[in-house]
């Protein structure tokens, strides 16, 4: 099965779960697309993706980089702005902003 293939697959098998289960979601950063591979999660998903969250039966939550394109798109649910410190390694950390989108 190729990439590409196995990406569908998985899109058709998320898009027919049912609309009223909790879902957790940590998709890539707005700006950052590419990280989870080319052609994995395009731009146009973000908007897909809030689509989908606004006609969900249940909860969800949703952690994301808070820019200003993120909150004209999720600005449907409820937002909430933290700031937190990236940190991969010991050490004092990158200052960021995070939204947790819920709904």
């Amino acid at each position: 099965m190729s990439v590409t293939n196995g990406l569908e697959t998985r899109r058709a098998d998320i898009a027919r779960r049912p609309l009223y289960r909790r879902q957790e979601l940590d998709p890539p950063y707005w700006g950052c697309e590419d990280d989870y591979g080319k052609t994995v999660f395009g731009r146009d998903d973000f908007g897909r993706m809030a689509e989908l969250l606004g006609r969900l039966k249940g909860r969800f939550v949703l952690s994301i980089n808070d820019v200003p394109q993120v909150r004209e798109l999720f600005g449907g649910f409820a937002l909430e702005p933290v700031e937190l410190n990236y940190t991969i390694t010991k050490g004092a950390g990158t200052p960021a902003r995070e939204l947790i989108v819920g709904g």
